[in-house]
């Protein structure tokens, strides 16, 4: 061992004398870990949250959205035969997106209706994991009715949300109104067609919850009037963190005509203030780290005032001023290390765990922490990434080592005549 490592640890052994250094030493250890405990909690449900909300997102959207300029696609076969042989491309599917509103003859809402094709839609989306009653299929079984009295009617896939705000159920009928109507003598008229109920799906997103109708693409093209055409083309890839470069990708492949859209692009907004909200919460939460540091620079300005006879003794046997900065510098970083290291396995067992706590506090106190009818949340999402990790713990111990940088060259300096003067 260095001897510089050896005095550097006999010197954070506490004697009587130097118990007030000791418990600063404790302190500022202490103070480490919990800044780094606090950013790998903080980061990880941060984390949690956004995988948690890109699964939503991707639950309902594709990964790639291919338009066309104009009013449609109308050869979408070809088109999606071509799109398949794009390297990264697993599945596709045509899609139909247009506003309308509908009515229950008591309440009315303004709605997206999404035309889609049930069985090239699973391959694409994860909306048949998300209908909590009816199945994707209904969509396509013969025009349904409940009972001979009632008449047939096609099917319709709602969100609680919209089912819960117009208070419908499975099996009830309401109508679809489009403002894009037909052109008559008396003005423009607008469609309407009524439907039944036949799913209900919950993504655990308001925004889509409330807002999205489900119908088949035939009865989307009848009822809207586009013939053989569609909106679009959804596509499903094999790493959505590439969508952009394979979106790039096809937009030359197809020319101007076409324009492909990735997930990314399309939640830029939120997925930006995810990101940007995290960097700003890891700055903050370093600055307990940064008080922490303090400690450990006020403890070595203590250590090195006290240890002054020891310094100048070691000067005057040979020690170098470079081995005496190196002495304290280690004395410092030994400090920060440990406090990280304590942070580090703290922050990691709290992360792994937080379900369980907040589960135990909720039942000790009765409290609850996360309304699932305000929050949309039934689970409280965390994910450790070891990237963020091993730079939280960077952090702390660059921090550490900066704040012995200044106490350690003080010793340096130090004369050894000047120091026994008095002595």
């Amino acid at each position: 061992m260095p001897f510089e490592m050896f005095i550097g640890l006999r010197y954070l052994r506490a004697k009587r004398k130097s118990a007030m250094i000791s418990i600063i030493t404790f302190l500022s250890m202490a103070g480490v870990a919990v800044g780094v405990m606090a950013l790998i909690i903080v980061l990880a449900v941060m984390t949690g949250f956004e995988e948690d909300l890109k699964e939503k997102i991707l639950g309902t959207n594709a990964h790639i959205v291919v338009l066309k300029s104009g009013d449609g696609i109308a050869d979408y076969a070809s088109l999606m035969e071509r799109l398949k042989k794009i390297k990264g491309v697993e599945a596709a599917t045509p899609f139909i997106y247009n506003q309308v509103m509908i009515s229950t003859g008591r309440n009315v809402s303004g709605v997206v209706l999404r035309g889609i094709d049930p069985q090239t839609d699973a391959q694409v989306t994860n909306l048949a994991s998300t209908i909590k009653e009816g199945k994707l299929g209904d969509l396509e079984r013969q025009p349904l009715r409940r009972n001979r009295q009632e008449p047939a009617l096609p099917g319709l896939i709602v969100g609680k949300e919209l089912a819960k705000n117009l208070g419908l159920f499975l099996g009830d009928p309401v109508d679809i109104v489009s403002p894009l109507g037909n052109l008559t003598p008396l003005g423009m008229i607008p469609k309407m067609r009524r439907y039944r109920v036949v799913g209900i799906f919950d993504t655990g997103m308001l925004e889509y919850d409330s807002t999205l109708a489900f119908v088949a693409l035939k009865e989307a093209q009848s009822f809207l009037g586009l013939g053989d055409k569609v909106t679009g083309v959804q596509l499903r890839v094999t790493d959505i963190y590439r969508t952009g470069e394979i979106a790039r990708d096809i937009n030359r492949q197809l020319g101007f005509e076409y324009v492909a859209r990735d997930w990314m692009q399309m939640n830029r907004n939120i997925l930006f203030a995810l990101k940007t909200e995290k960097m700003v919460m890891f700055i903050i939460l370093s600055l307990i780290v940064l008080v922490a540091a303090l400690g450990i620079a006020s403890m070595m300005f203590m250590v090195v005032v006290e240890k002054t006879k020891a310094i100048a003794i070691l000067k005057s046997m040979g020690a170098t001023s470079r081995s005496i900065m190196k002495i304290f510098v280690l004395e410092g970083l030994i400090i920060g290390t440990a406090g990280t290291l304590l942070g580090v396995v703290a922050g990691i067992g709290f992360s792994l765990n937080i379900q369980a706590i907040v589960d135990f506090i909720q039942h000790l106190t009765g409290w609850t922490l996360f309304n699932p009818n305000v929050y949309y949340l039934d689970h409280f999402p965390s994910r450790v990434i070891p990237g963020d990790v091993a730079l939280i713990s960077l952090t702390a111990v660059l921090i550490s080592f900066a704040a012995t940088i200044y106490p350690a060259w003080q010793a340096s300096r130090l004369a050894p005549a000047e120091a026994l003067r008095y002595e």
